[in-house]
């Protein structure tokens, strides 16, 4: 296939992935919204069978180590918290898009699941040192999606991965994602956004797809939480959970010390907190 063929094929893909469960759907809309309670998370898993069963594995797991086990979803939700919750109505996707093999970027099982949430653990720690008010909430769900386009494209990537590094470092491609382009006409960045707008997914959850490595991109009014992500996943790849043949191959955009505050120090401190949580959320699911 040429690249024409090869883009229009995985734009088909994309229509033909399925919709993502009313609740995951609702509770990813819900975190964009500011004025929402804990009390509107517990309405949405209450009425959802699925979901129901699912926090209360979680939040009894081992990973949690309750003396007493949890029975009421209230109790549970006020345990975990949103972004755990979050994550929980996600599994349901990880299974299906998130748990795949990334055979295009020499990535295995499972990787693309651990990278995007570490990076959504990173970006809740970071949106607390962002220069402007960043929900982190919002930041914890947009690292969650971040690299979803991968799921996507990685078919179409096959056999290419040894070569794409070699072009990088030769100075063929500006990184990764420009090599992506040149072989698809499309790149992993706006195949996550064309699919967070097949799953009809508010604002800034597309964008946070597709501008996660141009964030300077990003309106005035996303820009703080666009740096916020694309500063999580350069610390979900520093950490060496990353998706493969890809990790460390995209410009880390120095514009962000205006909008996060974060030196060497603080990186250090950033880093361990995330792999203390990490720890944890990874034995949780």
């Amino acid at each position: 296939m040429n690249r024409q063929q090869k883009e229009a094929a995985v734009r088909r893909a994309i229509g033909d992935l399925p919709l993502l469960s009313g609740s995951a759907s609702r509770l990813l809309s819900l975190s964009r919204e500011a004025e929402h309670e804990l009390a509107d998370i517990i309405k949405i898993v209450k009425h959802d069978a699925l979901l129901t069963s699912r926090v209360l594995k979680v939040v009894n797991s081992a990973a949690f180590a309750r003396r007493v086990e949890i029975h009421s979803i209230e109790h549970a939700v006020a345990l975990l918290g949103e972004e755990l919750v979050v994550s929980t109505a996600m599994s349901e996707a990880a299974g299906l898009i998130f748990g795949k093999k990334l055979a295009g970027y020499a990535a295995e099982e499972g990787e693309l699941w651990r990278h995007n949430l570490k990076t959504a653990i990173a970006a809740k720690i970071l949106a607390g040192r962002a220069r402007r008010p960043v929900p982190h909430e919002l930041a914890f769900t947009c690292g969650l999606l971040h690299d979803l386009g991968k799921a996507v494209i990685s078919d179409y990537l096959l056999h290419t991965a040894g070569k794409i590094r070699q072009a990088i470092e030769e100075k063929k491609f500006a990184d990764y994602l420009a090599a992506e382009r040149a072989i698809l006409g499309i790149d992993h960045a706006e195949a996550g956004y064309e699919l967070c707008r097949r799953w009809q997914l508010p604002s800034p959850l597309p964008e946070a797809c597709r501008l996660h490595h141009q964030p300077a991109l990003a309106p005035p009014k996303w820009r703080p939480l666009l740096y916020v992500v694309h500063l999580a996943d350069i610390v979900a790849m520093m950490s060496g959970v990353g998706t493969g043949a890809d990790a460390l191959q995209y410009s880390l955009d120095r514009d962000y010390e205006q909008q996060v505050d974060l030196d060497e120090n603080g990186l250090a401190e950033v880093m361990l907190r995330v792999e203390r949580e990490f720890a944890q959320a990874a034995e949780a699911f």
